[in-house]
């Protein structure tokens, strides 16, 4: 039985609202961290005029590969292999990137790393959506989301809820720059960042 997200279902179609029209006049979406595979199947499958390019560690991409291909549509491609230190992308150019749930688990560094790699893939004009819980200035937006932040940090003193006060301008130093911050359910947020010309 293939891995299974009760999140994922429930957040998919919030998600999909904002994606409808952040991504309306995008052609091809670079997932990061594809996870399941639930969301690329919910948004290939509704948003038709894109090509969707799912992306995963080693460790999930067997399973996700395996759900692309009994549940995907022509439009969701193969996924690849991508960890976001490396230093070549499997894809050189994209119009969109889209990720979830995947900043509160990488290191720091590794934040650092996945923004200097979709600054370098993402078209000028383009968009990134990034979804997930998020800290404003130290302070978090629920008591849930302290309680997710200390047990994520007690199992990877690495890891933890990202402030939007250190993530925004270091999206700046790699080019894209915060236009949105969707409010969505959960305590959750969606934020849009577009990548400046030049």
């Amino acid at each position: 039985m293939l891995p299974f997200s009760a999140s994922c279902e429930r957040n998919k179609e919030p998600i999909l609202d904002v994606l409808r029209s952040r991504f309306a006049r995008s052609a091809q979406v670079l997932e990061i961290g594809s996870g399941t595979g639930q969301h690329a199947v919910h948004f290939a499958r509704a948003l038709t005029h894109l090509t969707w390019y799912p992306t995963e560690q080693l460790t999930y991409l067997a399973d996700l590969t395996e759900r692309v291909r009994l549940e995907g549509t022509h439009n969701l491609r193969a996924p690849t292999l991508l960890d976001v230190r490396q230093a070549v992308w499997p894809l050189r150019s994209v119009d969109a990137v889209f990720t979830a749930n995947t900043l509160h688990i990488m290191s720091w560094p590794a934040v650092t790393s996945a923004l200097n790699g979709i600054g370098g893939v993402l078209a000028p004009g383009g968009a990134l959506c990034v979804y997930g819980p998020f800290r404003y200035a130290g302070s978090y937006t629920s008591e849930s989301n302290r309680e997710f932040d200390q047990m994520l940090q007690e199992r990877d003193p690495l890891s933890g809820l990202r402030d939007i006060q250190a993530i925004t301008p270091l999206a700046e130093q790699y080019g894209m720059r915060l236009v949105a911050d969707h409010d969505l359910p959960a305590n959750n947020r969606l934020l849009v960042f577009i990548k400046e010309p030049g």
